[in-house]
């Protein structure tokens, strides 16, 4: 397939580029370098203000949602822009997936309450799925919610709970009918986070950071108001927003910012009084995952571009999120390759903020190693690789 950005595409490229330049804090920029995988609620919010000044904070909804109006490739196009100069990369909750659900299956209530807080970027929000035992397979969970008068009662148990401990505001699956299928009576709630009953335990990683939680729902009394769409009908919901950020499922444009990092760490790293990046087995490595992710990028763009496909979307959708999971681990394994024994600095990401340049490790290192640990779990989280490729195998080859 042949494909060029168009004159108006890359007239609309140039002018995200100038207004991040002019935009961006520099003391954001530095963060998000020196920072962990963990999200990062308060310059993320800082950020998410700006753009709301310019009616840039929700570029993938319809304009009578406060949305932009903007076609796939320019939404595209922007979060690229955005990548690259290092802007935070948004928590796909609120604003790719719980607002897109709210707008089309939530109550006028639900639309005036909650579009307009995430617009703006005023609160962080969870997403309260996995369960103990109900990961990859969601329609096996557990938590319930029984309708006692104008609230449901819930009680359960979340895990692998993102951000819980500074979230305002959570998006839940929960079961309020227990009697049929496993996917049958499963409801969407919205919940807030400060709700007595609710206690949340930070999970300590491998990487350091404690931003994955555990959430107990102890008789957790939640407005009916805070149904989204029909009882029961969770599930389809559910499905519907898992496939809705089809591009972000592929990490496009975190692996293109952090692959041209490798390309600076190996052009700044030194074996032997050699570049790394002149070594022969590393350039081979580099051109090889470059392929890669050029083959992901243009399969991103022939999505975006309407091509017809035979494909399910929930297959596309899975197929991004196999190989963009992939190329996380590649990329930030050729880090730890260019990085040779500095790799071991390993520094906790609660320390990152406000860690001195030094000599001893140079400001480009900062933080590689706790990326690289926490990426270890890509091919898991979001659905593990196994699970996707079942989707994949049933939804394209009917197998």
């Amino acid at each position: 397939m042949h494909f060029q950005f168009d004159d108006r595409l890359n007239s609309f490229r140039q002018e995200v580029r100038d207004f991040v330049a002019a935009n961006l804090p520099a003391h954001i920029v530095n963060r998000q370098r020196h920072k962990s995988f963990a999200p990062d609620d308060l310059h993320t919010a800082e950020w998410q203000a700006i753009l709301h000044k310019n009616g840039w904070s929700v570029p993938g909804w319809p304009l009578e949602y406060g949305g932009t109006g903007w076609s796939p490739l320019q939404q595209f196009v922007f979060n690229d822009e955005c990548a690259a100069a290092d802007a935070p990369v948004f928590p796909w909750g609120p604003r790719d997936m719980v607002g897109p659900i709210i707008y089309t299956f939530g109550s006028d209530y639900l639309k005036e309450t909650f579009l307009p807080m995430i617009r703006e970027g005023r609160h962080y929000w969870c997403q309260g799925f996995s369960e103990p035992g109900s990961g990859s397979d969601l329609a096996s969970l557990r938590t319930t919610a029984v309708r006692q008068g104008d609230s449901y009662i819930v009680n359960g148990q979340k895990i692998w709970t993102s951000g819980a401990a500074v979230a305002k505001w959570g998006f839940f699956l929960v079961k309020t009918d227990t009697s049929g299928k496993p996917q049958q009576g499963i409801s969407f709630l919205i919940i807030d986070m400060s709700t007595p009953g609710i206690s949340v335990r930070p999970i300590q990683q491998m990487d350091g950071d404690d931003h994955l939680c555990e959430v107990f729902l102890d008789n957790v009394a939640v407005p009916v108001e805070h149904l989204v769409g029909e009882e029961g009908k969770g599930w389809t919901y559910a499905k519907d927003l898992l496939d809705h950020e089809r591009t972000g499922s592929s990490y496009i444009f975190w692996n293109k910012r952090e692959l041209a990092k490798a390309r600076e760490i190996a052009s700044s790293e030194t074996i032997d009084g050699i570049a790394v990046i002149d070594s022969e087995p590393f350039r081979s490595r580099l051109a090889r995952i470059e392929a890669q992710l050029t083959a992901l990028e243009w399969s991103v763009l022939r999505m975006l571009a309407d091509e017809q496909t035979p494909w399910h979307p929930s297959a596309l959708a899975s197929c991004l999120k196999v190989r963009g999971a992939q190329l996380q681990q590649s990329i930030t394994d050729l880090q730890m390759q260019a990085m040779g024994r500095k790799s071991l600095r390993f520094i906790a990401p609660q320390q990152m903020a406000d860690f001195p340049v030094s000599t001893l490790w140079p400001d480009y290192l900062v933080g590689k190693t706790s990326v690289a640990l926490i990426t270890r779990a890509a091919t898991i989280y979001g659905g593990t690789l196994q699970i996707q490729r079942t989707i994949i195998a049933k939804m394209a080859f009917g197998v």
